[in-house]
């Protein structure tokens, strides 16, 4: 409000009357006659007409002289009250008012300023209200604009087209030349250049709806779906109300997929539809309740519908029903759907002599139904979709009257009506009343159909007649071969009648390698076909046949680990029969993976259908199997690949019992430096587990390999304080003939537990090896030494033939043969030890004792004594 004059600012505000408006106003009019010398009464009203309010965007514009004109947005009325208010109308206008008053203007009245507030607000809400979208095309070059427009219609192209690029150089935000240089590349059969300037000038010009309906148009016409569909978003933001626009956009969002979002639009179309367009509303009704039903969406189908026949009852068509019916049904809303069915159809329901007729919005009445009267003009669906809900509502009285009428019908020409009666008759375990219905559909041509079968062979096998059944399983299967749940029962059936081999064919594998590599549900499926195949064969005790099925699984679901673990599964008939093994590859023969991970997680989703722990058990019951077939090598590479395994290796339990398979797989078959790598790791991870190091001990014995002497040492240097090691480490520097690092682990171990016959008999032995060195000083203390220890040893140990045999052993190595013979003869004379769980044969001296002493009377001459030993103990 800066251009207004002071004392107007000081009236609008209220801080003045209008009586001192009008007379501060006078005195400011004389004011500036006087500083202008006399200027002429236009020359007055100049500066005041400036100095006007208006609603423009320019600042100053004057007033039209001709009040028929709107001006910037101005109306008429707002002009000719300012006029009169300040009394500067036009010199036409004094006229008039001189020859009809001759007097001056009298003053405007507080009704008059009350009426120009008024009127005011009601132009300045009208303006918000209709702004338009103005035009940033500058003044100077709106010429240049009309120019170029007019060297289009001229037809001269060329010189247009470079007037709008020089317009957009200079001005980039102004519609027109966008516009413009659109519609001249149409004219010139370019419309991907049209289309480009179009979709310009319609962001800068948004407001023009009809712009973005042709721009859709043309999307549309180069294939664009997506923009085509933004283009109808920005026109119905300007017209929400147009039912075209969401019509179409809505048939777009279908093509596109987008379900939700055309089901948005479609419902917004029934609300802006009126009532009296009820066709419109209960065709497009069925169409929506038809999508919603496609995209298994049956509550949003149901409410659309049920909308519909409430809205327009007197609409409501056969069809109509009939969808609403089939939707109730669908959703298991039986007593809903048989509401509509009375309520639309003229059925009557009669309960214990009293009808009942269904008003609008009343409900179906407990009780048991005893018979139903159907006009006859309702068609033979609606019939069907009665004795459905009939059958579900367990009202089987009034049925007698309606199966007999279906039955008269043809199941050539209504079979799926017989279905769907029969299939509620199994729902209800009904089924001696469905067989009759399932007999008759399997015996015509048009539905003799796998699903019919399969009901048929379900309500037979439920009756009791497996033999039946077992012939109408057998056609399911033969008709659709990949019908997991037929060959199941199947199987199940042949099993019950006592026929194995016959359970066993029904379920021999369905798809190819290619296709389960290709198809996750064929996978899935194949899973589920195997898994109980291999519960029948092993319950037959087929185990190399149950092998092969447990490997086929496992097989599926380390695919990614056996690569990894280099381990491959091949058929071969080693045996005279064909199976399956796991073999050691190497890694040329395999084929790389590029994507792992892709690869692992395509597993996963393949092999869903069981749980981990379901898998982990299989792994189980496969290495056992492969065990109890003393194929310890298979059992030792499926262990291999299942430590390569995430979901495995990832579970610390897991993993540590896998480790455990390993190692006795591995010991098993007699791999020893596997179950090396396999033991090592163990005692890392607990090195006072007493198990581990007599396992330890087995394999370094059987093994012949020196490996594990570094790694005791090692382990000692961490772990110096355990026990096993200390005596371990003096075995291995007692066999590598370091006797003196060797007597002081023994020591060691001896001060620990002195009271230990083994660390008496282990130092004692260390004595006499090295009196027995050839060059060694004070042989004789060694000696003494050594034979104290023995005789410890001796002590703690008792009599028994073990003591006297070590005992002997250690004076025939010194030459004291008398001695020693003293001492085999000893041993000779006792029973060997009774150990629980090892045999008696395993702990027996006698051959060893004996043959000694056939050594000591050899060497003296005594050949006679020699043999009678050898004969007595040594022959077997």
């Amino acid at each position: 409000m800066s251009g207004f004059n002071p004392e107007l600012i000081e009236y609008l505000e209220g801080k003045i009357s209008f009586e001192e408006f009008e007379q501060l106003r006078e005195e400011r009019k004389a004011k500036e006659r006087v500083a202008e010398g006399g200027a002429t009464e236009d020359e007055d009203a100049a500066p005041l007409e400036d100095s006007l309010p208006s609603t423009s965007q320019s600042p100053r514009r004057s007033y039209p002289h001709h009040t028929g004109d709107v001006e910037e947005g101005i109306s008429p009325s707002v002009q000719r009250v300012f006029a009169s208010m300040l009394g500067e109308g036009s010199e036409e206008q004094e006229e008039d008012e001189e020859e009809d008053d001759e007097e001056q203007t009298v003053a405007p009245s507080a009704g008059d300023v009350f009426a120009l507030e008024m009127e005011l607000n009601r132009e300045n809400k009208k303006m918000m209200r209709e702004r338009r979208h103005r035009s940033k095309l500058p003044r100077a070059l709106r010429g240049l604009m009309g120019e170029a427009n007019i060297r289009y219609a001229r037809g001269e192209k060329e010189d247009a087209i470079t007037m709008c690029m020089e317009i957009i150089r200079q001005a980039p935000l102004a519609y027109e030349p966008f516009s413009t240089l659109a519609m001249i590349y149409e004219d010139q059969g370019d419309m991907e250049k049209s289309l480009q300037f179009g979709l310009i000038a319609a962001h800068l010009n948004p407001s023009n709806r009809e712009d973005w309906v042709k721009l859709a148009d043309m999307s549309l016409e180069q294939d664009n779906i997506r923009q085509a569909i933004f283009c109808y978003s920005k026109a119905i933001k300007y017209d929400p109300s147009n039912v075209r626009y969401l019509w179409e956009r809505s048939s777009l969002y279908e093509q596109v997929g987008e379900h939700k979002l055309a089901m948005d639009g479609y419902r917004r179309i029934l609300n802006l539809l009126p009532s009296t367009d009820g066709e419109h509303f209960m065709q497009l009704a069925r169409d929506m309740a038809k999508s919603y039903y496609e995209t298994n969406d049956l509550l949003s189908a149901i409410g659309v519908m049920d909308e519909a026949l409430q809205k327009h009852p007197s609409l409501v068509t056969v069809e109509s029903v009939n969808m609403a019916a089939e939707l109730h049904i669908s959703n298991k809303q039986h007593k809903r759907a048989l509401e509509v069915l009375v309520q639309f159809c003229g059925i009557t329901l009669e309960r214990d002599g009293a009808k009942q007729e269904m008003e609008e919005g009343e409900e179906i009445k407990e009780g048991e139904v005893l018979s139903v009267e159907i006009p006859d003009e309702v068609p033979i669906d609606i019939r069907v979709k009665l004795m459905v809900c009939l059958i579900h509502l367990q009202m089987f009285k009034p049925l007698d009257g309606l199966l007999t009428s279906l039955m008269e019908q043809s199941p050539e020409e209504l079979g799926d009506l017989y279905l769907d009666v029969a299939e509620a008759f199994l729902e209800q375990g009904e089924y001696s009343s469905a067989l009759p219905l399932l007999s008759a559909l399997v015996c015509s041509e048009h539905y003799n159909l796998p699903v019919v079968w399969l009901r048929h062979a379900e309500c037979l096998k439920a009756l009791g007649h497996m033999e039946v059944a077992v012939e109408s399983y057998s056609k399911v299967v033969e008709m659709a071969p990949f019908h997991l749940e037929a060959r199941l029962s199947l199987s199940t059936l042949q099993q019950q009648l006592g026929r194995p081999q016959k359970a066993l064919d029904a379920l021999e594998p369905m798809h190819d390698p290619d296709t389960l590599a290709q198809d996750a549900s064929a996978a899935q499926q194949e899973l589920k076909l195997l898994l109980h195949r291999s519960t029948l064969l092993c319950s037959q005790g087929r185990m190399d046949d149950y092998t092969d099925t447990l490997l086929t699984m496992l097989a599926m679901l380390l695919k990614v680990a056996m690569n990894r673990a280099q381990v491959c599964l091949i058929s071969s008939s080693c045996s005279g029969e064909r199976h399956l093994y796991l073999i050691k590859v190497s890694r040329d023969k395999i084929s790389d993976i590029d994507d792992q991970e892709a690869a692992y997680l395509d597993i996963i989703g393949k092999t869903s259908v069981l749980s981990r722990e379901d898998w982990w058990q299989l792994f189980l019951q496969c290495v056992f199997a492969l065990c109890d077939l003393k194929r310890f090598g298979e059992a030792e590479l499926l262990v291999d690949s299942s430590l390569e395994y995430y979901s495995f290796y990832d579970d610390r339990v897991k993993r540590k019992e896998l480790e455990y398979f390993g190692l006795s797989a591995a010991i098993l078959d007699q791999n020893y430096r596997k179950a090396y790598n396999y033991i090592r790791l163990m005692l890392m991870d607990c090195v006072e587990r007493p198990q581990l190091w007599n396992i330890f001990n087995q394999v370094t014995l059987h093994s012949q390999d020196v490996r594990h002497h570094r790694f005791c040492l090692r382990l000692l240097l961490k772990n110096p304080e355990s026990h096993a090691l200390c005596v371990l480490n003096g075995h291995n520097a007692f066999v590598s003939g370091s006797f003196k690092h060797a007597l002081g682990q023994y020591v060691q171990a001896f001060r620990t537990q002195p009271s230990e016959p083994l660390y008496s008999l282990c130092v004692g032995l260390t004595f006499i090896h090295m009196a027995s060195q050839k060059f060694v000083l004070k042989r004789h203390p060694l000696l003494l030494q050594g034979f104290s220890f023995l005789n410890r040893y001796m002590e703690l140990r008792g009599p028994c033939q073990e003591s006297f045999y070590n005992t002997g052993r250690a004076l025939h190595q010194l030459g004291l043969t008398h001695l020693a013979i003293h001492y085999y003869q000893r041993a000779l004379d006792c029973p060997p030890l009774q150990l629980e769980g090892i045999e008696n044969d395993q702990v027996d001296l006698h051959r060893e004792i004996a043959y000694n002493l056939s050594l000591i009377y050899q060497s003296s001459g005594n050949l006679s004594m020699a043999r009678y030993l050898l004969y007595k103990f040594c022959t077997v």
